[in-house]
């Protein structure tokens, strides 16, 4: 088993154009880590990203994978990229967001396509990922790996129906591939938030009534304060960096006080 410091690392982070996946790989990037790769599903906004990383991390050698990780070719596309572009890979962070034209809704609402929409982004595309990332961590005896998962996966919410069934595949997956992996070096875990204000995300929730008065109703509980990219992208570092060696197989929670899930 080989423990990494930051500086030595090669970090991929999907869904990394904005919000929390772009406040996390840039702050894995003021960290110290020298080589990361972005994505992000349009080229323009993918680009724009870099530009704002580099801005954020003027020594770190930025790249960008434009594809959709929600799909096995798209996930595999970006993992190929970044051990093309840097030749390794020790850090994965998968943060695709959910489809932007679905907000929480009742189940008996969703028609088939936006089932499938929702299973991939809010789980498939952790597990296509993890599976194209782990042959490469494997052959260098370590790595970690953190999935965005979120607190419906441990509290039933209305209106997230399948999205709280498929952030628990997310989180059990993450929690069962600590153990298979820890043989190899490899720390997994999942972090949990519940609302993020100053995500494209949040803008969604408020624009519709039935999200907006459920999740205004979460965001009253919030004591520490409703919970912003900047406040999550912190654990993220650490759990990747050497301080957390021992660690794995842990889902926590980001939240603010809403809940002590």
């Amino acid at each position: 088993m080989k423990v990494r410091q930051l500086h030595e690392c090669t970090a991929v982070v999907t869904g990394s154009t904005a919000s929390i996946g772009f406040e996390i790989a840039a702050q894995l990037a003021e960290a110290g880590v020298p080589r990361v790769m972005l994505n992000g599903r349009e080229q323009a906004r993918c680009d724009a990203a870099v530009d704002r990383l580099k801005a954020r991390a003027p020594d770190a050698d930025v790249r960008a994978c434009t594809a959709d990780s929600a799909t096995h070719a798209g996930a595999r596309a970006v993992i190929d990229a970044a051990v093309g572009a840097f030749g390794a890979i020790d850090i994965l962070v998968t943060s695709i967001p959910g489809p932007k034209n679905l907000t929480p809704r009742p189940f008996h609402e969703l028609d088939a396509e936006e089932l499938d929409a929702l299973v991939a982004a809010h789980m498939m595309s952790a597990i296509y990922t993890c599976q194209a990332a782990l042959p490469h961590m494997i052959a260098r005896e370590g790595g970690v790996i953190i999935n965005m998962s979120s607190d419906a996966a441990k509290i039933a919410t209305p209106g997230e129906v399948v999205i709280g069934a498929s952030k628990a595949g997310t989180l059990m997956f993450s929690r069962t591939l600590a153990l298979e992996q820890s043989r190899h070096g490899i720390r997994v875990h999942a972090i949990t938030p519940s609302i993020v204000a100053g995500t494209e995300a949040y803008d969604r929730l408020m624009e519709k009534e039935f999200s907006r008065k459920l999740f205004k109703k979460a965001e009253a509980k919030a004591k520490l304060g409703v919970v912003t990219p900047a406040d999550i992208a912190p654990l993220a570092v650490f759990l990747c960096s050497p301080g957390a060696a021992k660690m794995t197989g842990q889902g926590i929670s980001v939240n603010g006080g809403i809940s002590a899930a």
